[in-house]
């Protein structure tokens, strides 16, 4: 459809030319705005926008119903009834959808679904681009090289069904990734955040953390492979966490074929995970890491169903003080587990109640190491949820309370549950950027944990 054509136009349209049983329609606008730099200076800068239309089309037989679902970018109105067309012989060929249900009634509509989508533009780094330059300015004259990049989106998404459904949500997500090189490339440091419109972002205080760390790494020491206590920052923290999440489906548990399996059968729900009073979160309104307060999703598997579009969410508890709480369920696997409805939300939480900073952290060190991020992590077994991994761009060596150099990278093998209940302290909890999922969930707040006995399973040669 033309961009004159608003997008609950298009839902309203698409919902008028259904003749399925049940119809569901999500349209999306993105918007997004960049920066780009390398050795001090600005390379590239540019916005883009797109929109995506989703028809979900639902079939009632006698075995059963199915659901088909068709997404197109670019949808002319020429394409908009084919598209709905194409979903509802997609539903007709497929079988019945095992995790049918009857779509979501009920809800209030958003007041501002007839609304245009909102949108971001340049403008959003007015602030922080001049603070970059500075400090491009300020590295060049220390003899230090910035890389790296600032991205923002705003998502409108507009969700339309045939059963009077109208809910609307915009998404801001912003995250920037600087790199900071020695001019001989041998030494590197990394840092990330992430932000909703570049307000709270401070390029001049990450350039100064990271030409502290440049300077740590001017000492070089080789150490073997073994288990270390070692400070995960919380960014690290964050990327096994969210795979931690993304591996917390309720029926998959209960069959048997997770961390989360109960011996003999059943799930953990109920157990104790760590000694330390950890709750992990997800909220729609948490504060920063505001996302979509409803199920919003195009495709069906463990842990979402197209029929659930529309239904509410708000805080869960995964786990609290320690205890597993919660499994992801849609309504389809809450009643085959027998467990509350527990939607996956798009933000997590850790917080154990700890108020140290990782620096303060650090100071309370005898011997241990200090990490700057993970990356490329890989599942090796999912009954243990064992991963495997590299570190990047800086591990110290801790004496006595204070960084004494850089070490070498290492491949690790660990499980984030494993670590959760080896862990020995959590410091305050605050916003990051995982480094590894980062180009798929952003919204996270973790704390810094320290675990006596992180297994660094092989020296790697990874920078």
């Amino acid at each position: 459809m033309s961009r004159r054509n608003k997008p609950h136009e298009i839902v309203e349209r698409a919902l008028e030319l259904s003749r399925a049983d049940g119809c569901v329609v999500i349209a999306s606008e993105e918007s997004t705005a960049n920066l780009r730099w390398a050795g001090n200076a600005l390379t590239t800068n540019g916005v883009t926008r797109g929109r995506t239309l989703t028809v979900i089309a639902t079939v009632d037989g006698a075995e059963g119903t199915a659901s088909g679902v068709v997404s197109r970018s670019a949808v002319s109105a020429a394409e908009l009834e084919p598209l709905v067309r194409a979903a509802e012989d997609a539903a007709r060929q497929a079988g019945p959808a095992e995790d049918a249900r009857p779509l979501v009634t009920g809800v209030p509509g958003s007041a501002d679904f007839t609304e245009g989508p909102a949108e971001t533009s340049s403008a959003v780094f007015d602030a922080f681009a001049p603070a970059l330059g500075e400090s491009f300015a300020r590295a060049r004259a220390e003899g230090r090289e910035l890389y790296g990049f600032a991205h923002h989106e705003v998502s409108s998404h507009y969700l339309g069904t045939s059963t009077g459904l109208r809910l609307r949500h915009d998404q801001p997500t912003g995250t920037l990734e600087l790199n900071a090189k020695s001019p001989d490339r041998l030494r590197s440091a990394w840092a990330g955040r992430s932000t909703r419109d570049f307000r709270d972002v401070d390029p001049l205080t990450l350039d100064a953390d990271l030409a502290r760390r440049l300077s740590w790494a001017e000492r070089r020491i080789e150490l073997p492979a073994g288990r270390y206590e070692t400070l995960l920052p919380p960014t690290a923290v964050a990327d096994l966490l969210i795979y931690q999440q993304w591996s917390a489906a309720a029926r998959d548990a209960a069959e048997g074929r997770t961390v989360f399996s109960k011996p003999g059968g059943g799930t953990r729900i109920g157990e104790k995970l760590s000694r330390l009073p950890l709750t992990l979160s997800s909220d729609p309104a948490a504060e920063g890491l505001e996302c979509a307060p409803f199920v919003l999703t195009a495709s069906s598997g463990d842990d979402a169903s197209v029929f659930d579009n529309g239904l509410p969410l708000g805080r869960t508890d995964w786990i609290r003080d320690g205890v597993l709480e919660h499994l992801v369920t849609t309504r389809h696997s809450a009643a085959l587990t027998d467990l509350p409805v527990a939607p996956f939300v798009d933000n997590l939480i850790l917080d154990g109640g700890g108020t140290r900073s990782l620096d303060e952290m650090v100071a309370a060190t005898e011997r241990g190491l200090l990490l700057t991020c993970l990356w490329y992590i890989r599942e090796v077994d999912p009954a243990s949820l064992l991963l495997t991994g590299l570190t990047r761009d800086g591990v110290y060596l801790v004496e006595h309370g204070e960084v004494v150099g850089e070490v070498n990278n290492f491949r690790f093998n660990e499980s984030p549950v494993s670590l959760l209940s080896r862990a020995t302290e959590a410091g305050r909890t605050e916003r990051t950027l995982p480094r590894e999922w980062g180009d798929y969930f952003t919204r996270a707040a973790t704390p810094a944990l320290r675990v006596p006995d992180f297994n660094m399973s092989s020296v790697s040669q990874g920078v």
